[in-house]
């Protein structure tokens, strides 16, 4: 009489192990799926952020050259000197900007030629501070971390919005290299007088942040201020994180 029974317990232990194996099976398939469907779209999320870098670079460099060959043309009597500096800045917009990243060694001589160029527009007067602060033991300091021409913006701002012929004004710029962090601080008075507003003006300003965001996400900080008519502009890259994240993507 046992038989039947225990006949019948079997059927349903065999019954429920089916049943989990199938379960088993379709959470496993989910999974798979899940982790594919994943895996395409954060392809696809680096594709639209590629095509987005690329999109504001290439409205960034022309802008760059016309505000260069501008002040250039605006005081000839200068230009043997402005052209030399001006063939260092060609070369890095030709030829290193096109490369995903630069080190940060390459991108402050970059803006001290562009700091060089602009000088031609300011009176003799005129306070304009640069320092650098470079530790260059730092073993990220010649390795290729930073994005190219990511100090244009805070410069150029600087020079826009400054009086350049009043003798009261200033521009400060401070680049430093410590602990493996690329800092940026540039300061000016602001001029009384109102910027010209230029057709397309502004689209440094515009996309600055957006590929800060887009390439160091939280890795970076941009503060801007104004204190006492000096407006303050910061900014801090933190490349030693952005590197242990770039090892772990």
């Amino acid at each position: 009489m046992q038989h039947p029974f225990l006949y019948g317990f079997l059927t349903v232990i065999l019954l429920l192990l089916l049943a989990l194996c199938y379960f088993v099976y379709r959470w496993r398939e989910s999974e798979q799926s899940k982790k594919s469907v994943e895996a395409k779209f954060q392809a696809l999320e680096m594709k639209i952020n590629n095509l987005q870098l690329e999109t504001l670079e290439s409205k960034l460099n022309p802008h760059l050259f016309k505000n260069i060959l501008n002040s250039i043309q605006s005081h000839a009597y200068q230009t043997y000197f402005a052209l030399d500096k001006l063939a260092n800045v060609l070369d890095y917009i030709l030829y290193e900007s096109q490369k995903k990243f630069v080190s940060p060694k390459e991108e402050i001589e970059f803006a001290l030629n562009l700091i060089e160029i602009n000088k031609i527009k300011v009176s003799p007067l005129f306070e304009l501070k640069v320092k650098t602060k470079i530790n260059e033991g730092e073993t990220l300091y010649e390795q290729r971390l930073l994005a190219p021409l990511i100090s244009i913006d805070l410069i150029e701002n600087a020079f826009k919005h400054a009086d350049l012929q009043n003798a009261d004004a200033f521009i400060s710029v401070v680049f430093e290299f410590k602990e493996n962090c690329f800092y940026l601080t540039v300061s000016n008075k602001i001029s009384d007088k109102k910027a010209l507003l230029k057709e397309r003006s502004g689209i440094g300003a515009a996309t600055l942040e957006q590929r800060l965001k887009i390439i160091y996400k939280d890795q970076f900080k941009l503060d801007k201020f104004i204190e006492n008519d000096i407006y303050i502009a910061h900014l801090k890259i933190d490349l030693r994180e952005y590197k242990n994240q770039m090892h772990l993507a």
